[in-house]
């Protein structure tokens, strides 16, 4: 029997959850004593604050909701199912912005379904923001007050700038030919799953990501800039799914209109 979950009353908590990450976070990054990198089998950077937020943000989850599976980056999920409904986690993003104390990692909670992203949580620890939402639930961000609903730009007028958002970090050749195309340009900096949310928020118009992610790397951030009624689609133009066995995104651009998208004329 297929599985399922009402959303509205998981907000609260996940967003409680998220800022309680950030919280752990927060003392090892304010301790730089405690925030040495380790490296894990895949020779990607892991420190203890990683661990700390894992722990947390896992045990939280299955308090919640004990009986949807969480697959999380710093956790053992190979034997998992992903098929249906599960949480999918990365407690730190950005492990280099931590590293290099740029305040731009966040903490990724979503909840998945049948291979869609839901709901999403995107908490920053150091900025003291966090965003949330999903198809159909609106998307939102908060600052210690009310939070305020986002909506993705307009599609920009014919001949307007538009506002691509990258990571010098993964500015490789392939991205720079496919950012050539729109012209004039402005290039939005930004680290960790915040790329999603400068497109959210209205701060930027795409966001291509030609270089290798992992489907935590982008499944809550995903689900916010579709709630802002943005969208995530392969170079195919498929929507970006979860649930793959190997949990590796294929290529995908974000946008705030499919519009973008459409061969450039000439």
């Amino acid at each position: 029997m297929r599985q399922s979950i009402a959303l509205p009353p998981l907000i609260a908590p996940l967003l409680a959850l998220a800022r309680a990450a950030g919280d752990a976070i927060l003392s090892i990054y304010n301790a730089p004593e405690r925030a040495a990198v380790t490296s894990k089998a895949d020779s990607s950077p892991l420190t203890e604050a990683d661990l700390a937020a894992h722990h947390l943000i896992v045990d939280g989850l299955r308090a919640l909701t004990p009986d949807v599976p969480v697959v999380s980056e710093e956790g053992e999920h190979e034997d998992v199912a992903r098929d249906g409904l599960f949480w999918l986690v990365d407690p730190l993003d950005g492990t280099k912005e931590f590293v290099d104390r740029n305040g731009d990692f966040t903490v990724n909670i979503a909840l998945i379904d049948s291979g869609a992203p839901r709901l999403g949580v995107v908490h920053v620890p150091a900025h003291g923001c966090t965003y949330w939402g999903g198809a159909g639930l609106g998307a939102f961000r908060a600052r210690g007050g009310e939070p305020v609903a986002l909506r993705v730009a307009a599609p920009p007028s014919p001949g307007a700038v538009i506002r691509v958002v990258a990571s010098k970090s993964h500015l490789n050749a392939e991205t720079e030919r496919f950012i050539a195309r729109f012209e004039p340009r402005e290039l939005v900096q930004a680290g960790s799953s915040l790329k999603f949310c400068r497109v959210a928020e209205g701060a930027a118009d795409v966001y291509p990501r030609l270089a290798p992610t992992c489907e935590w790397d982008t499944a809550a951030a995903q689900a916010v800039l579709e709630g802002a009624g943005g969208h995530v689609v392969t170079l195919a133009g498929k929507p970006l799914r979860c649930g793959k066995a190997d949990i590796l995104n294929p290529h995908f651009v974000a946008v705030s209109s499919l519009a973008l998208l459409q061969p450039v004329p000439g």
